[in-house]
């Protein structure tokens, strides 16, 4: 069988709305035969972890990242904390005179973004712990990397007890009698995306009951305080756990640094610590090459080096000749207009708590390196306060976890069902 031919059979082409309607009618068959369980979801998925690591997908980005997640030592506590302990045992929860258990919504639609290759599974998985069916709409440029990631499914999954709950959909984005079909058709929404991009979704013709959770576009930032920077036994370790940030996903997902922030040091200068960053950017750059850059990105970050450089006579910025890399040294409390294409912007401020005061509820995930452990927790204060969902370590930035953009991950698409006995 050649490659286009099982391409097919996993991410199906469509070009008429009936073939959306009908595959959301098997889709409601499917999940009425088969019982679900959430124990054999979660063997299912470790099972799926350990074919990830296999040669033909392993290179894929982002996909270290998916095994860990979908390993039932990190999706277990998720499923306890979000739905009950009673839930992962197919049990009621008491509830005063009542009693309570979690159901799925039905059929849930998935409009990832095109950008992050790992994202069209992580977001059927979030609805399949929920007992769900779904319905994915793969943009072109995720149909390689997706394939290959639910082949390695295929081969544990031999009773289709995931891939009948599935249904892989590739059309042009032009197709709105298409992306309006899948919404007619499902009970919930995922919506991954650009600003541009989630508001065309958003506004389909969904049901009225329809729940529709949406992760919009964000940025992230890191800080760290002076102890922690300056301290030269540990600068290296820190720098390369910068790096690692900065690496996955070609810093184009919502969990990547864009900017670092480091707290003035009267006694140490802030250069020799980005000399040890770039240092571990080298490294990481030796590790994981880029394959190709698109010329646009190419271009943005030329010119973005060029401005910094222009902009004060102060700024600093090392990189190498190509465009692999940036790092760019100033000061200043405002986040610069992110590039990406691994370009990091390490700003110098009097007081980290300056920067964050500034923060918009555009950042996402705020990176820290504090060994202050009371001036971390002013910090978090602060960045929760001014819309930051996730405060962690550095070199951490993209572990994915619940609560994502500051909201569970599978509860959203469950109902809550609320039983008072008609007899006591």
């Amino acid at each position: 069988m050649n490659e286009l031919a099982q391409m097919h059979e996993i991410i199906n082409q469509v070009d008429s709305p009936h073939q959306l309607t009908d595959a959301a009618r098997r889709l409601r068959e499917a999940a009425s035969e088969k019982d679900f369980t959430p124990q054999r979801v979660l063997e299912i998925f470790e099972q799926w972890a350990a074919a990830l690591d296999d040669r033909e997908v392993r290179d894929i980005p982002g996909v270290t990242f998916l095994r860990l997640w979908l390993r039932r030592g990190t999706l277990e506590p998720i499923l306890i904390r979000e739905l009950g302990p009673e839930w992962l045992a197919g049990e009621w929860r008491q509830d005063g005179r009542a009693r309570l258990r979690a159901f799925p919504l039905g059929v849930v639609g998935h409009w990832p973004a095109g950008n992050i290759e790992i994202q069209a599974v992580l977001s059927l998985t979030c609805a399949l712990l929920g007992g769900n069916t779904c319905m994915v709409r793969v943009p072109s440029g995720l149909v390689n990397p997706t394939r290959r990631m639910m082949e390695a499914l295929a081969t544990i999954d031999k009773s289709e007890f995931l891939a009948s709950r599935i249904f892989l959909a590739s059309f042009e984005h032009s197709r709105i009698d298409l992306h309006e079909a899948i919404a007619r058709s499902v009970d919930g929404a995922m919506i991954w995306g650009g600003e541009e991009a989630v508001s065309q979704v958003r506004a389909l013709p969904f049901p009225h009951w329809a729940r529709v959770v949406v992760f919009g576009p964000r940025l992230s930032v890191a800080a760290m305080d002076a102890a922690a920077w300056a301290d030269k036994n540990e600068s290296a370790s820190w720098c390369r756990r910068i790096a690692r940030d900065v690496w996955q996903f070609e810093q184009q997902a919502c969990s990547s640094p864009q900017a670092l922030f480091v707290e003035r040091d009267g006694a140490a200068d802030p250069s020799g610590f980005v000399e040890n960053l770039k240092l571990a950017f080298e490294e990481e750059n030796q590790a994981h090459p880029r394959g190709e850059i698109e010329p646009a990105l190419t271009s943005a970050i030329c010119r973005t080096r060029a401005s910094w450089l222009l902009e004060d006579l102060g700024n600093r910025a090392l990189f190498p000749q190509s465009a692999d890399w940036t790092i760019l040294l100033g000061t200043g409390t405002e986040i610069p207009q992110p590039t990406q294409g691994k370009t990091l912007s390490v700003l110098v401020v009097d007081d980290l708590l300056e920067a964050i005061a500034k923060f918009d509820g555009s950042v996402q995930t705020l990176g820290l390196g504090v060994k202050d452990a009371s001036k971390e927790e002013a910090i978090a204060e602060a960045a929760g306060r001014h819309g930051v969902d996730r405060v962690v370590r550095l070199g951490q930035m993209h572990v994915f976890s619940s609560p994502w953009d500051g909201m569970d991950l599978v509860r959203p698409m469950m109902r809550m069902i609320r039983h008072v006995k008609s007899y006591d």
